[in-house]
């Protein structure tokens, strides 16, 4: 498992970024994987990251739009909407063995639903906080959103609340389960803490 918190001066919309960019990565690892190995790791290492960021947005950074950037309870929703989508197949996946025939057209269905979400947040949304806050600020909520992914679910829960603040006691509850069967779990070598 990976933990990217090189996050000491970065500003949110960087911070948010960088979590896109490892994403991004862990999903193009899985489609080069030459082995079957390999390929659950990567697996695992995306599940992994996709649910950490997904959460840590929910807790912080959705509420910040509500709070600072002109129409933000909607583009909160919106996002919150766009996120279960991704869960509810996010937790197909988990649950998938990397030889089943719906594994990579899965995992296809969850990026193309990202990269869109992704596009909007880094084109639209995430100019529009850093717009609202001051540097401090945004440093600060880069800052909280890395240490938010320490303690959240490594997992999909897709029946889990995702509204604060219903999301922070459930991942409470959850996360250490989800650590647990994590120290179970292989993951890339190169990224492994």
């Amino acid at each position: 498992m990976s933990t990217h918190t090189q996050t000491q001066h970065l500003h949110i919309i960087d911070a948010v970024k960088q979590d896109h960019r490892h994403i991004e990565k862990c999903y193009e690892s899985i489609l080069k994987a030459e082995t079957n190995d390999s390929r659950i790791r990567w697996a695992n290492q995306f599940i992994w990251e996709v649910a950490r960021h997904s959460i840590g947005e929910e807790i912080l950074l959705y509420p910040a739009f509500e709070k600072y950037i002109q129409g933000g309870q909607a583009v909160a929703s919106e996002d919150r909407t766009e996120h279960q989508t991704v869960k509810d197949d996010l937790y197909k996946f988990q649950n998938m063995k990397s030889t089943d025939k719906d594994f990579i057209p899965t995992l296809d269905t969850i990026m193309n639903e990202l990269k869109k979400h992704i596009k909007d947040e880094e084109e639209n949304q995430l100019p529009q906080i850093e717009r609202a806050l001051t540097a401090d600020e945004s440093i600060k909520l880069a800052k909280s959103f890395a240490r938010t992914k320490h303690f959240v679910p490594t997992h999909s829960h897709p029946s889990a609340p995702n509204k604060p603040p219903f999301e922070t006691a459930v991942a409470l509850l959850t996360a250490p389960i989800d650590k647990l069967k994590d120290m179970f779990k292989k993951f890339p070598a190169e990224t492994s803490a």
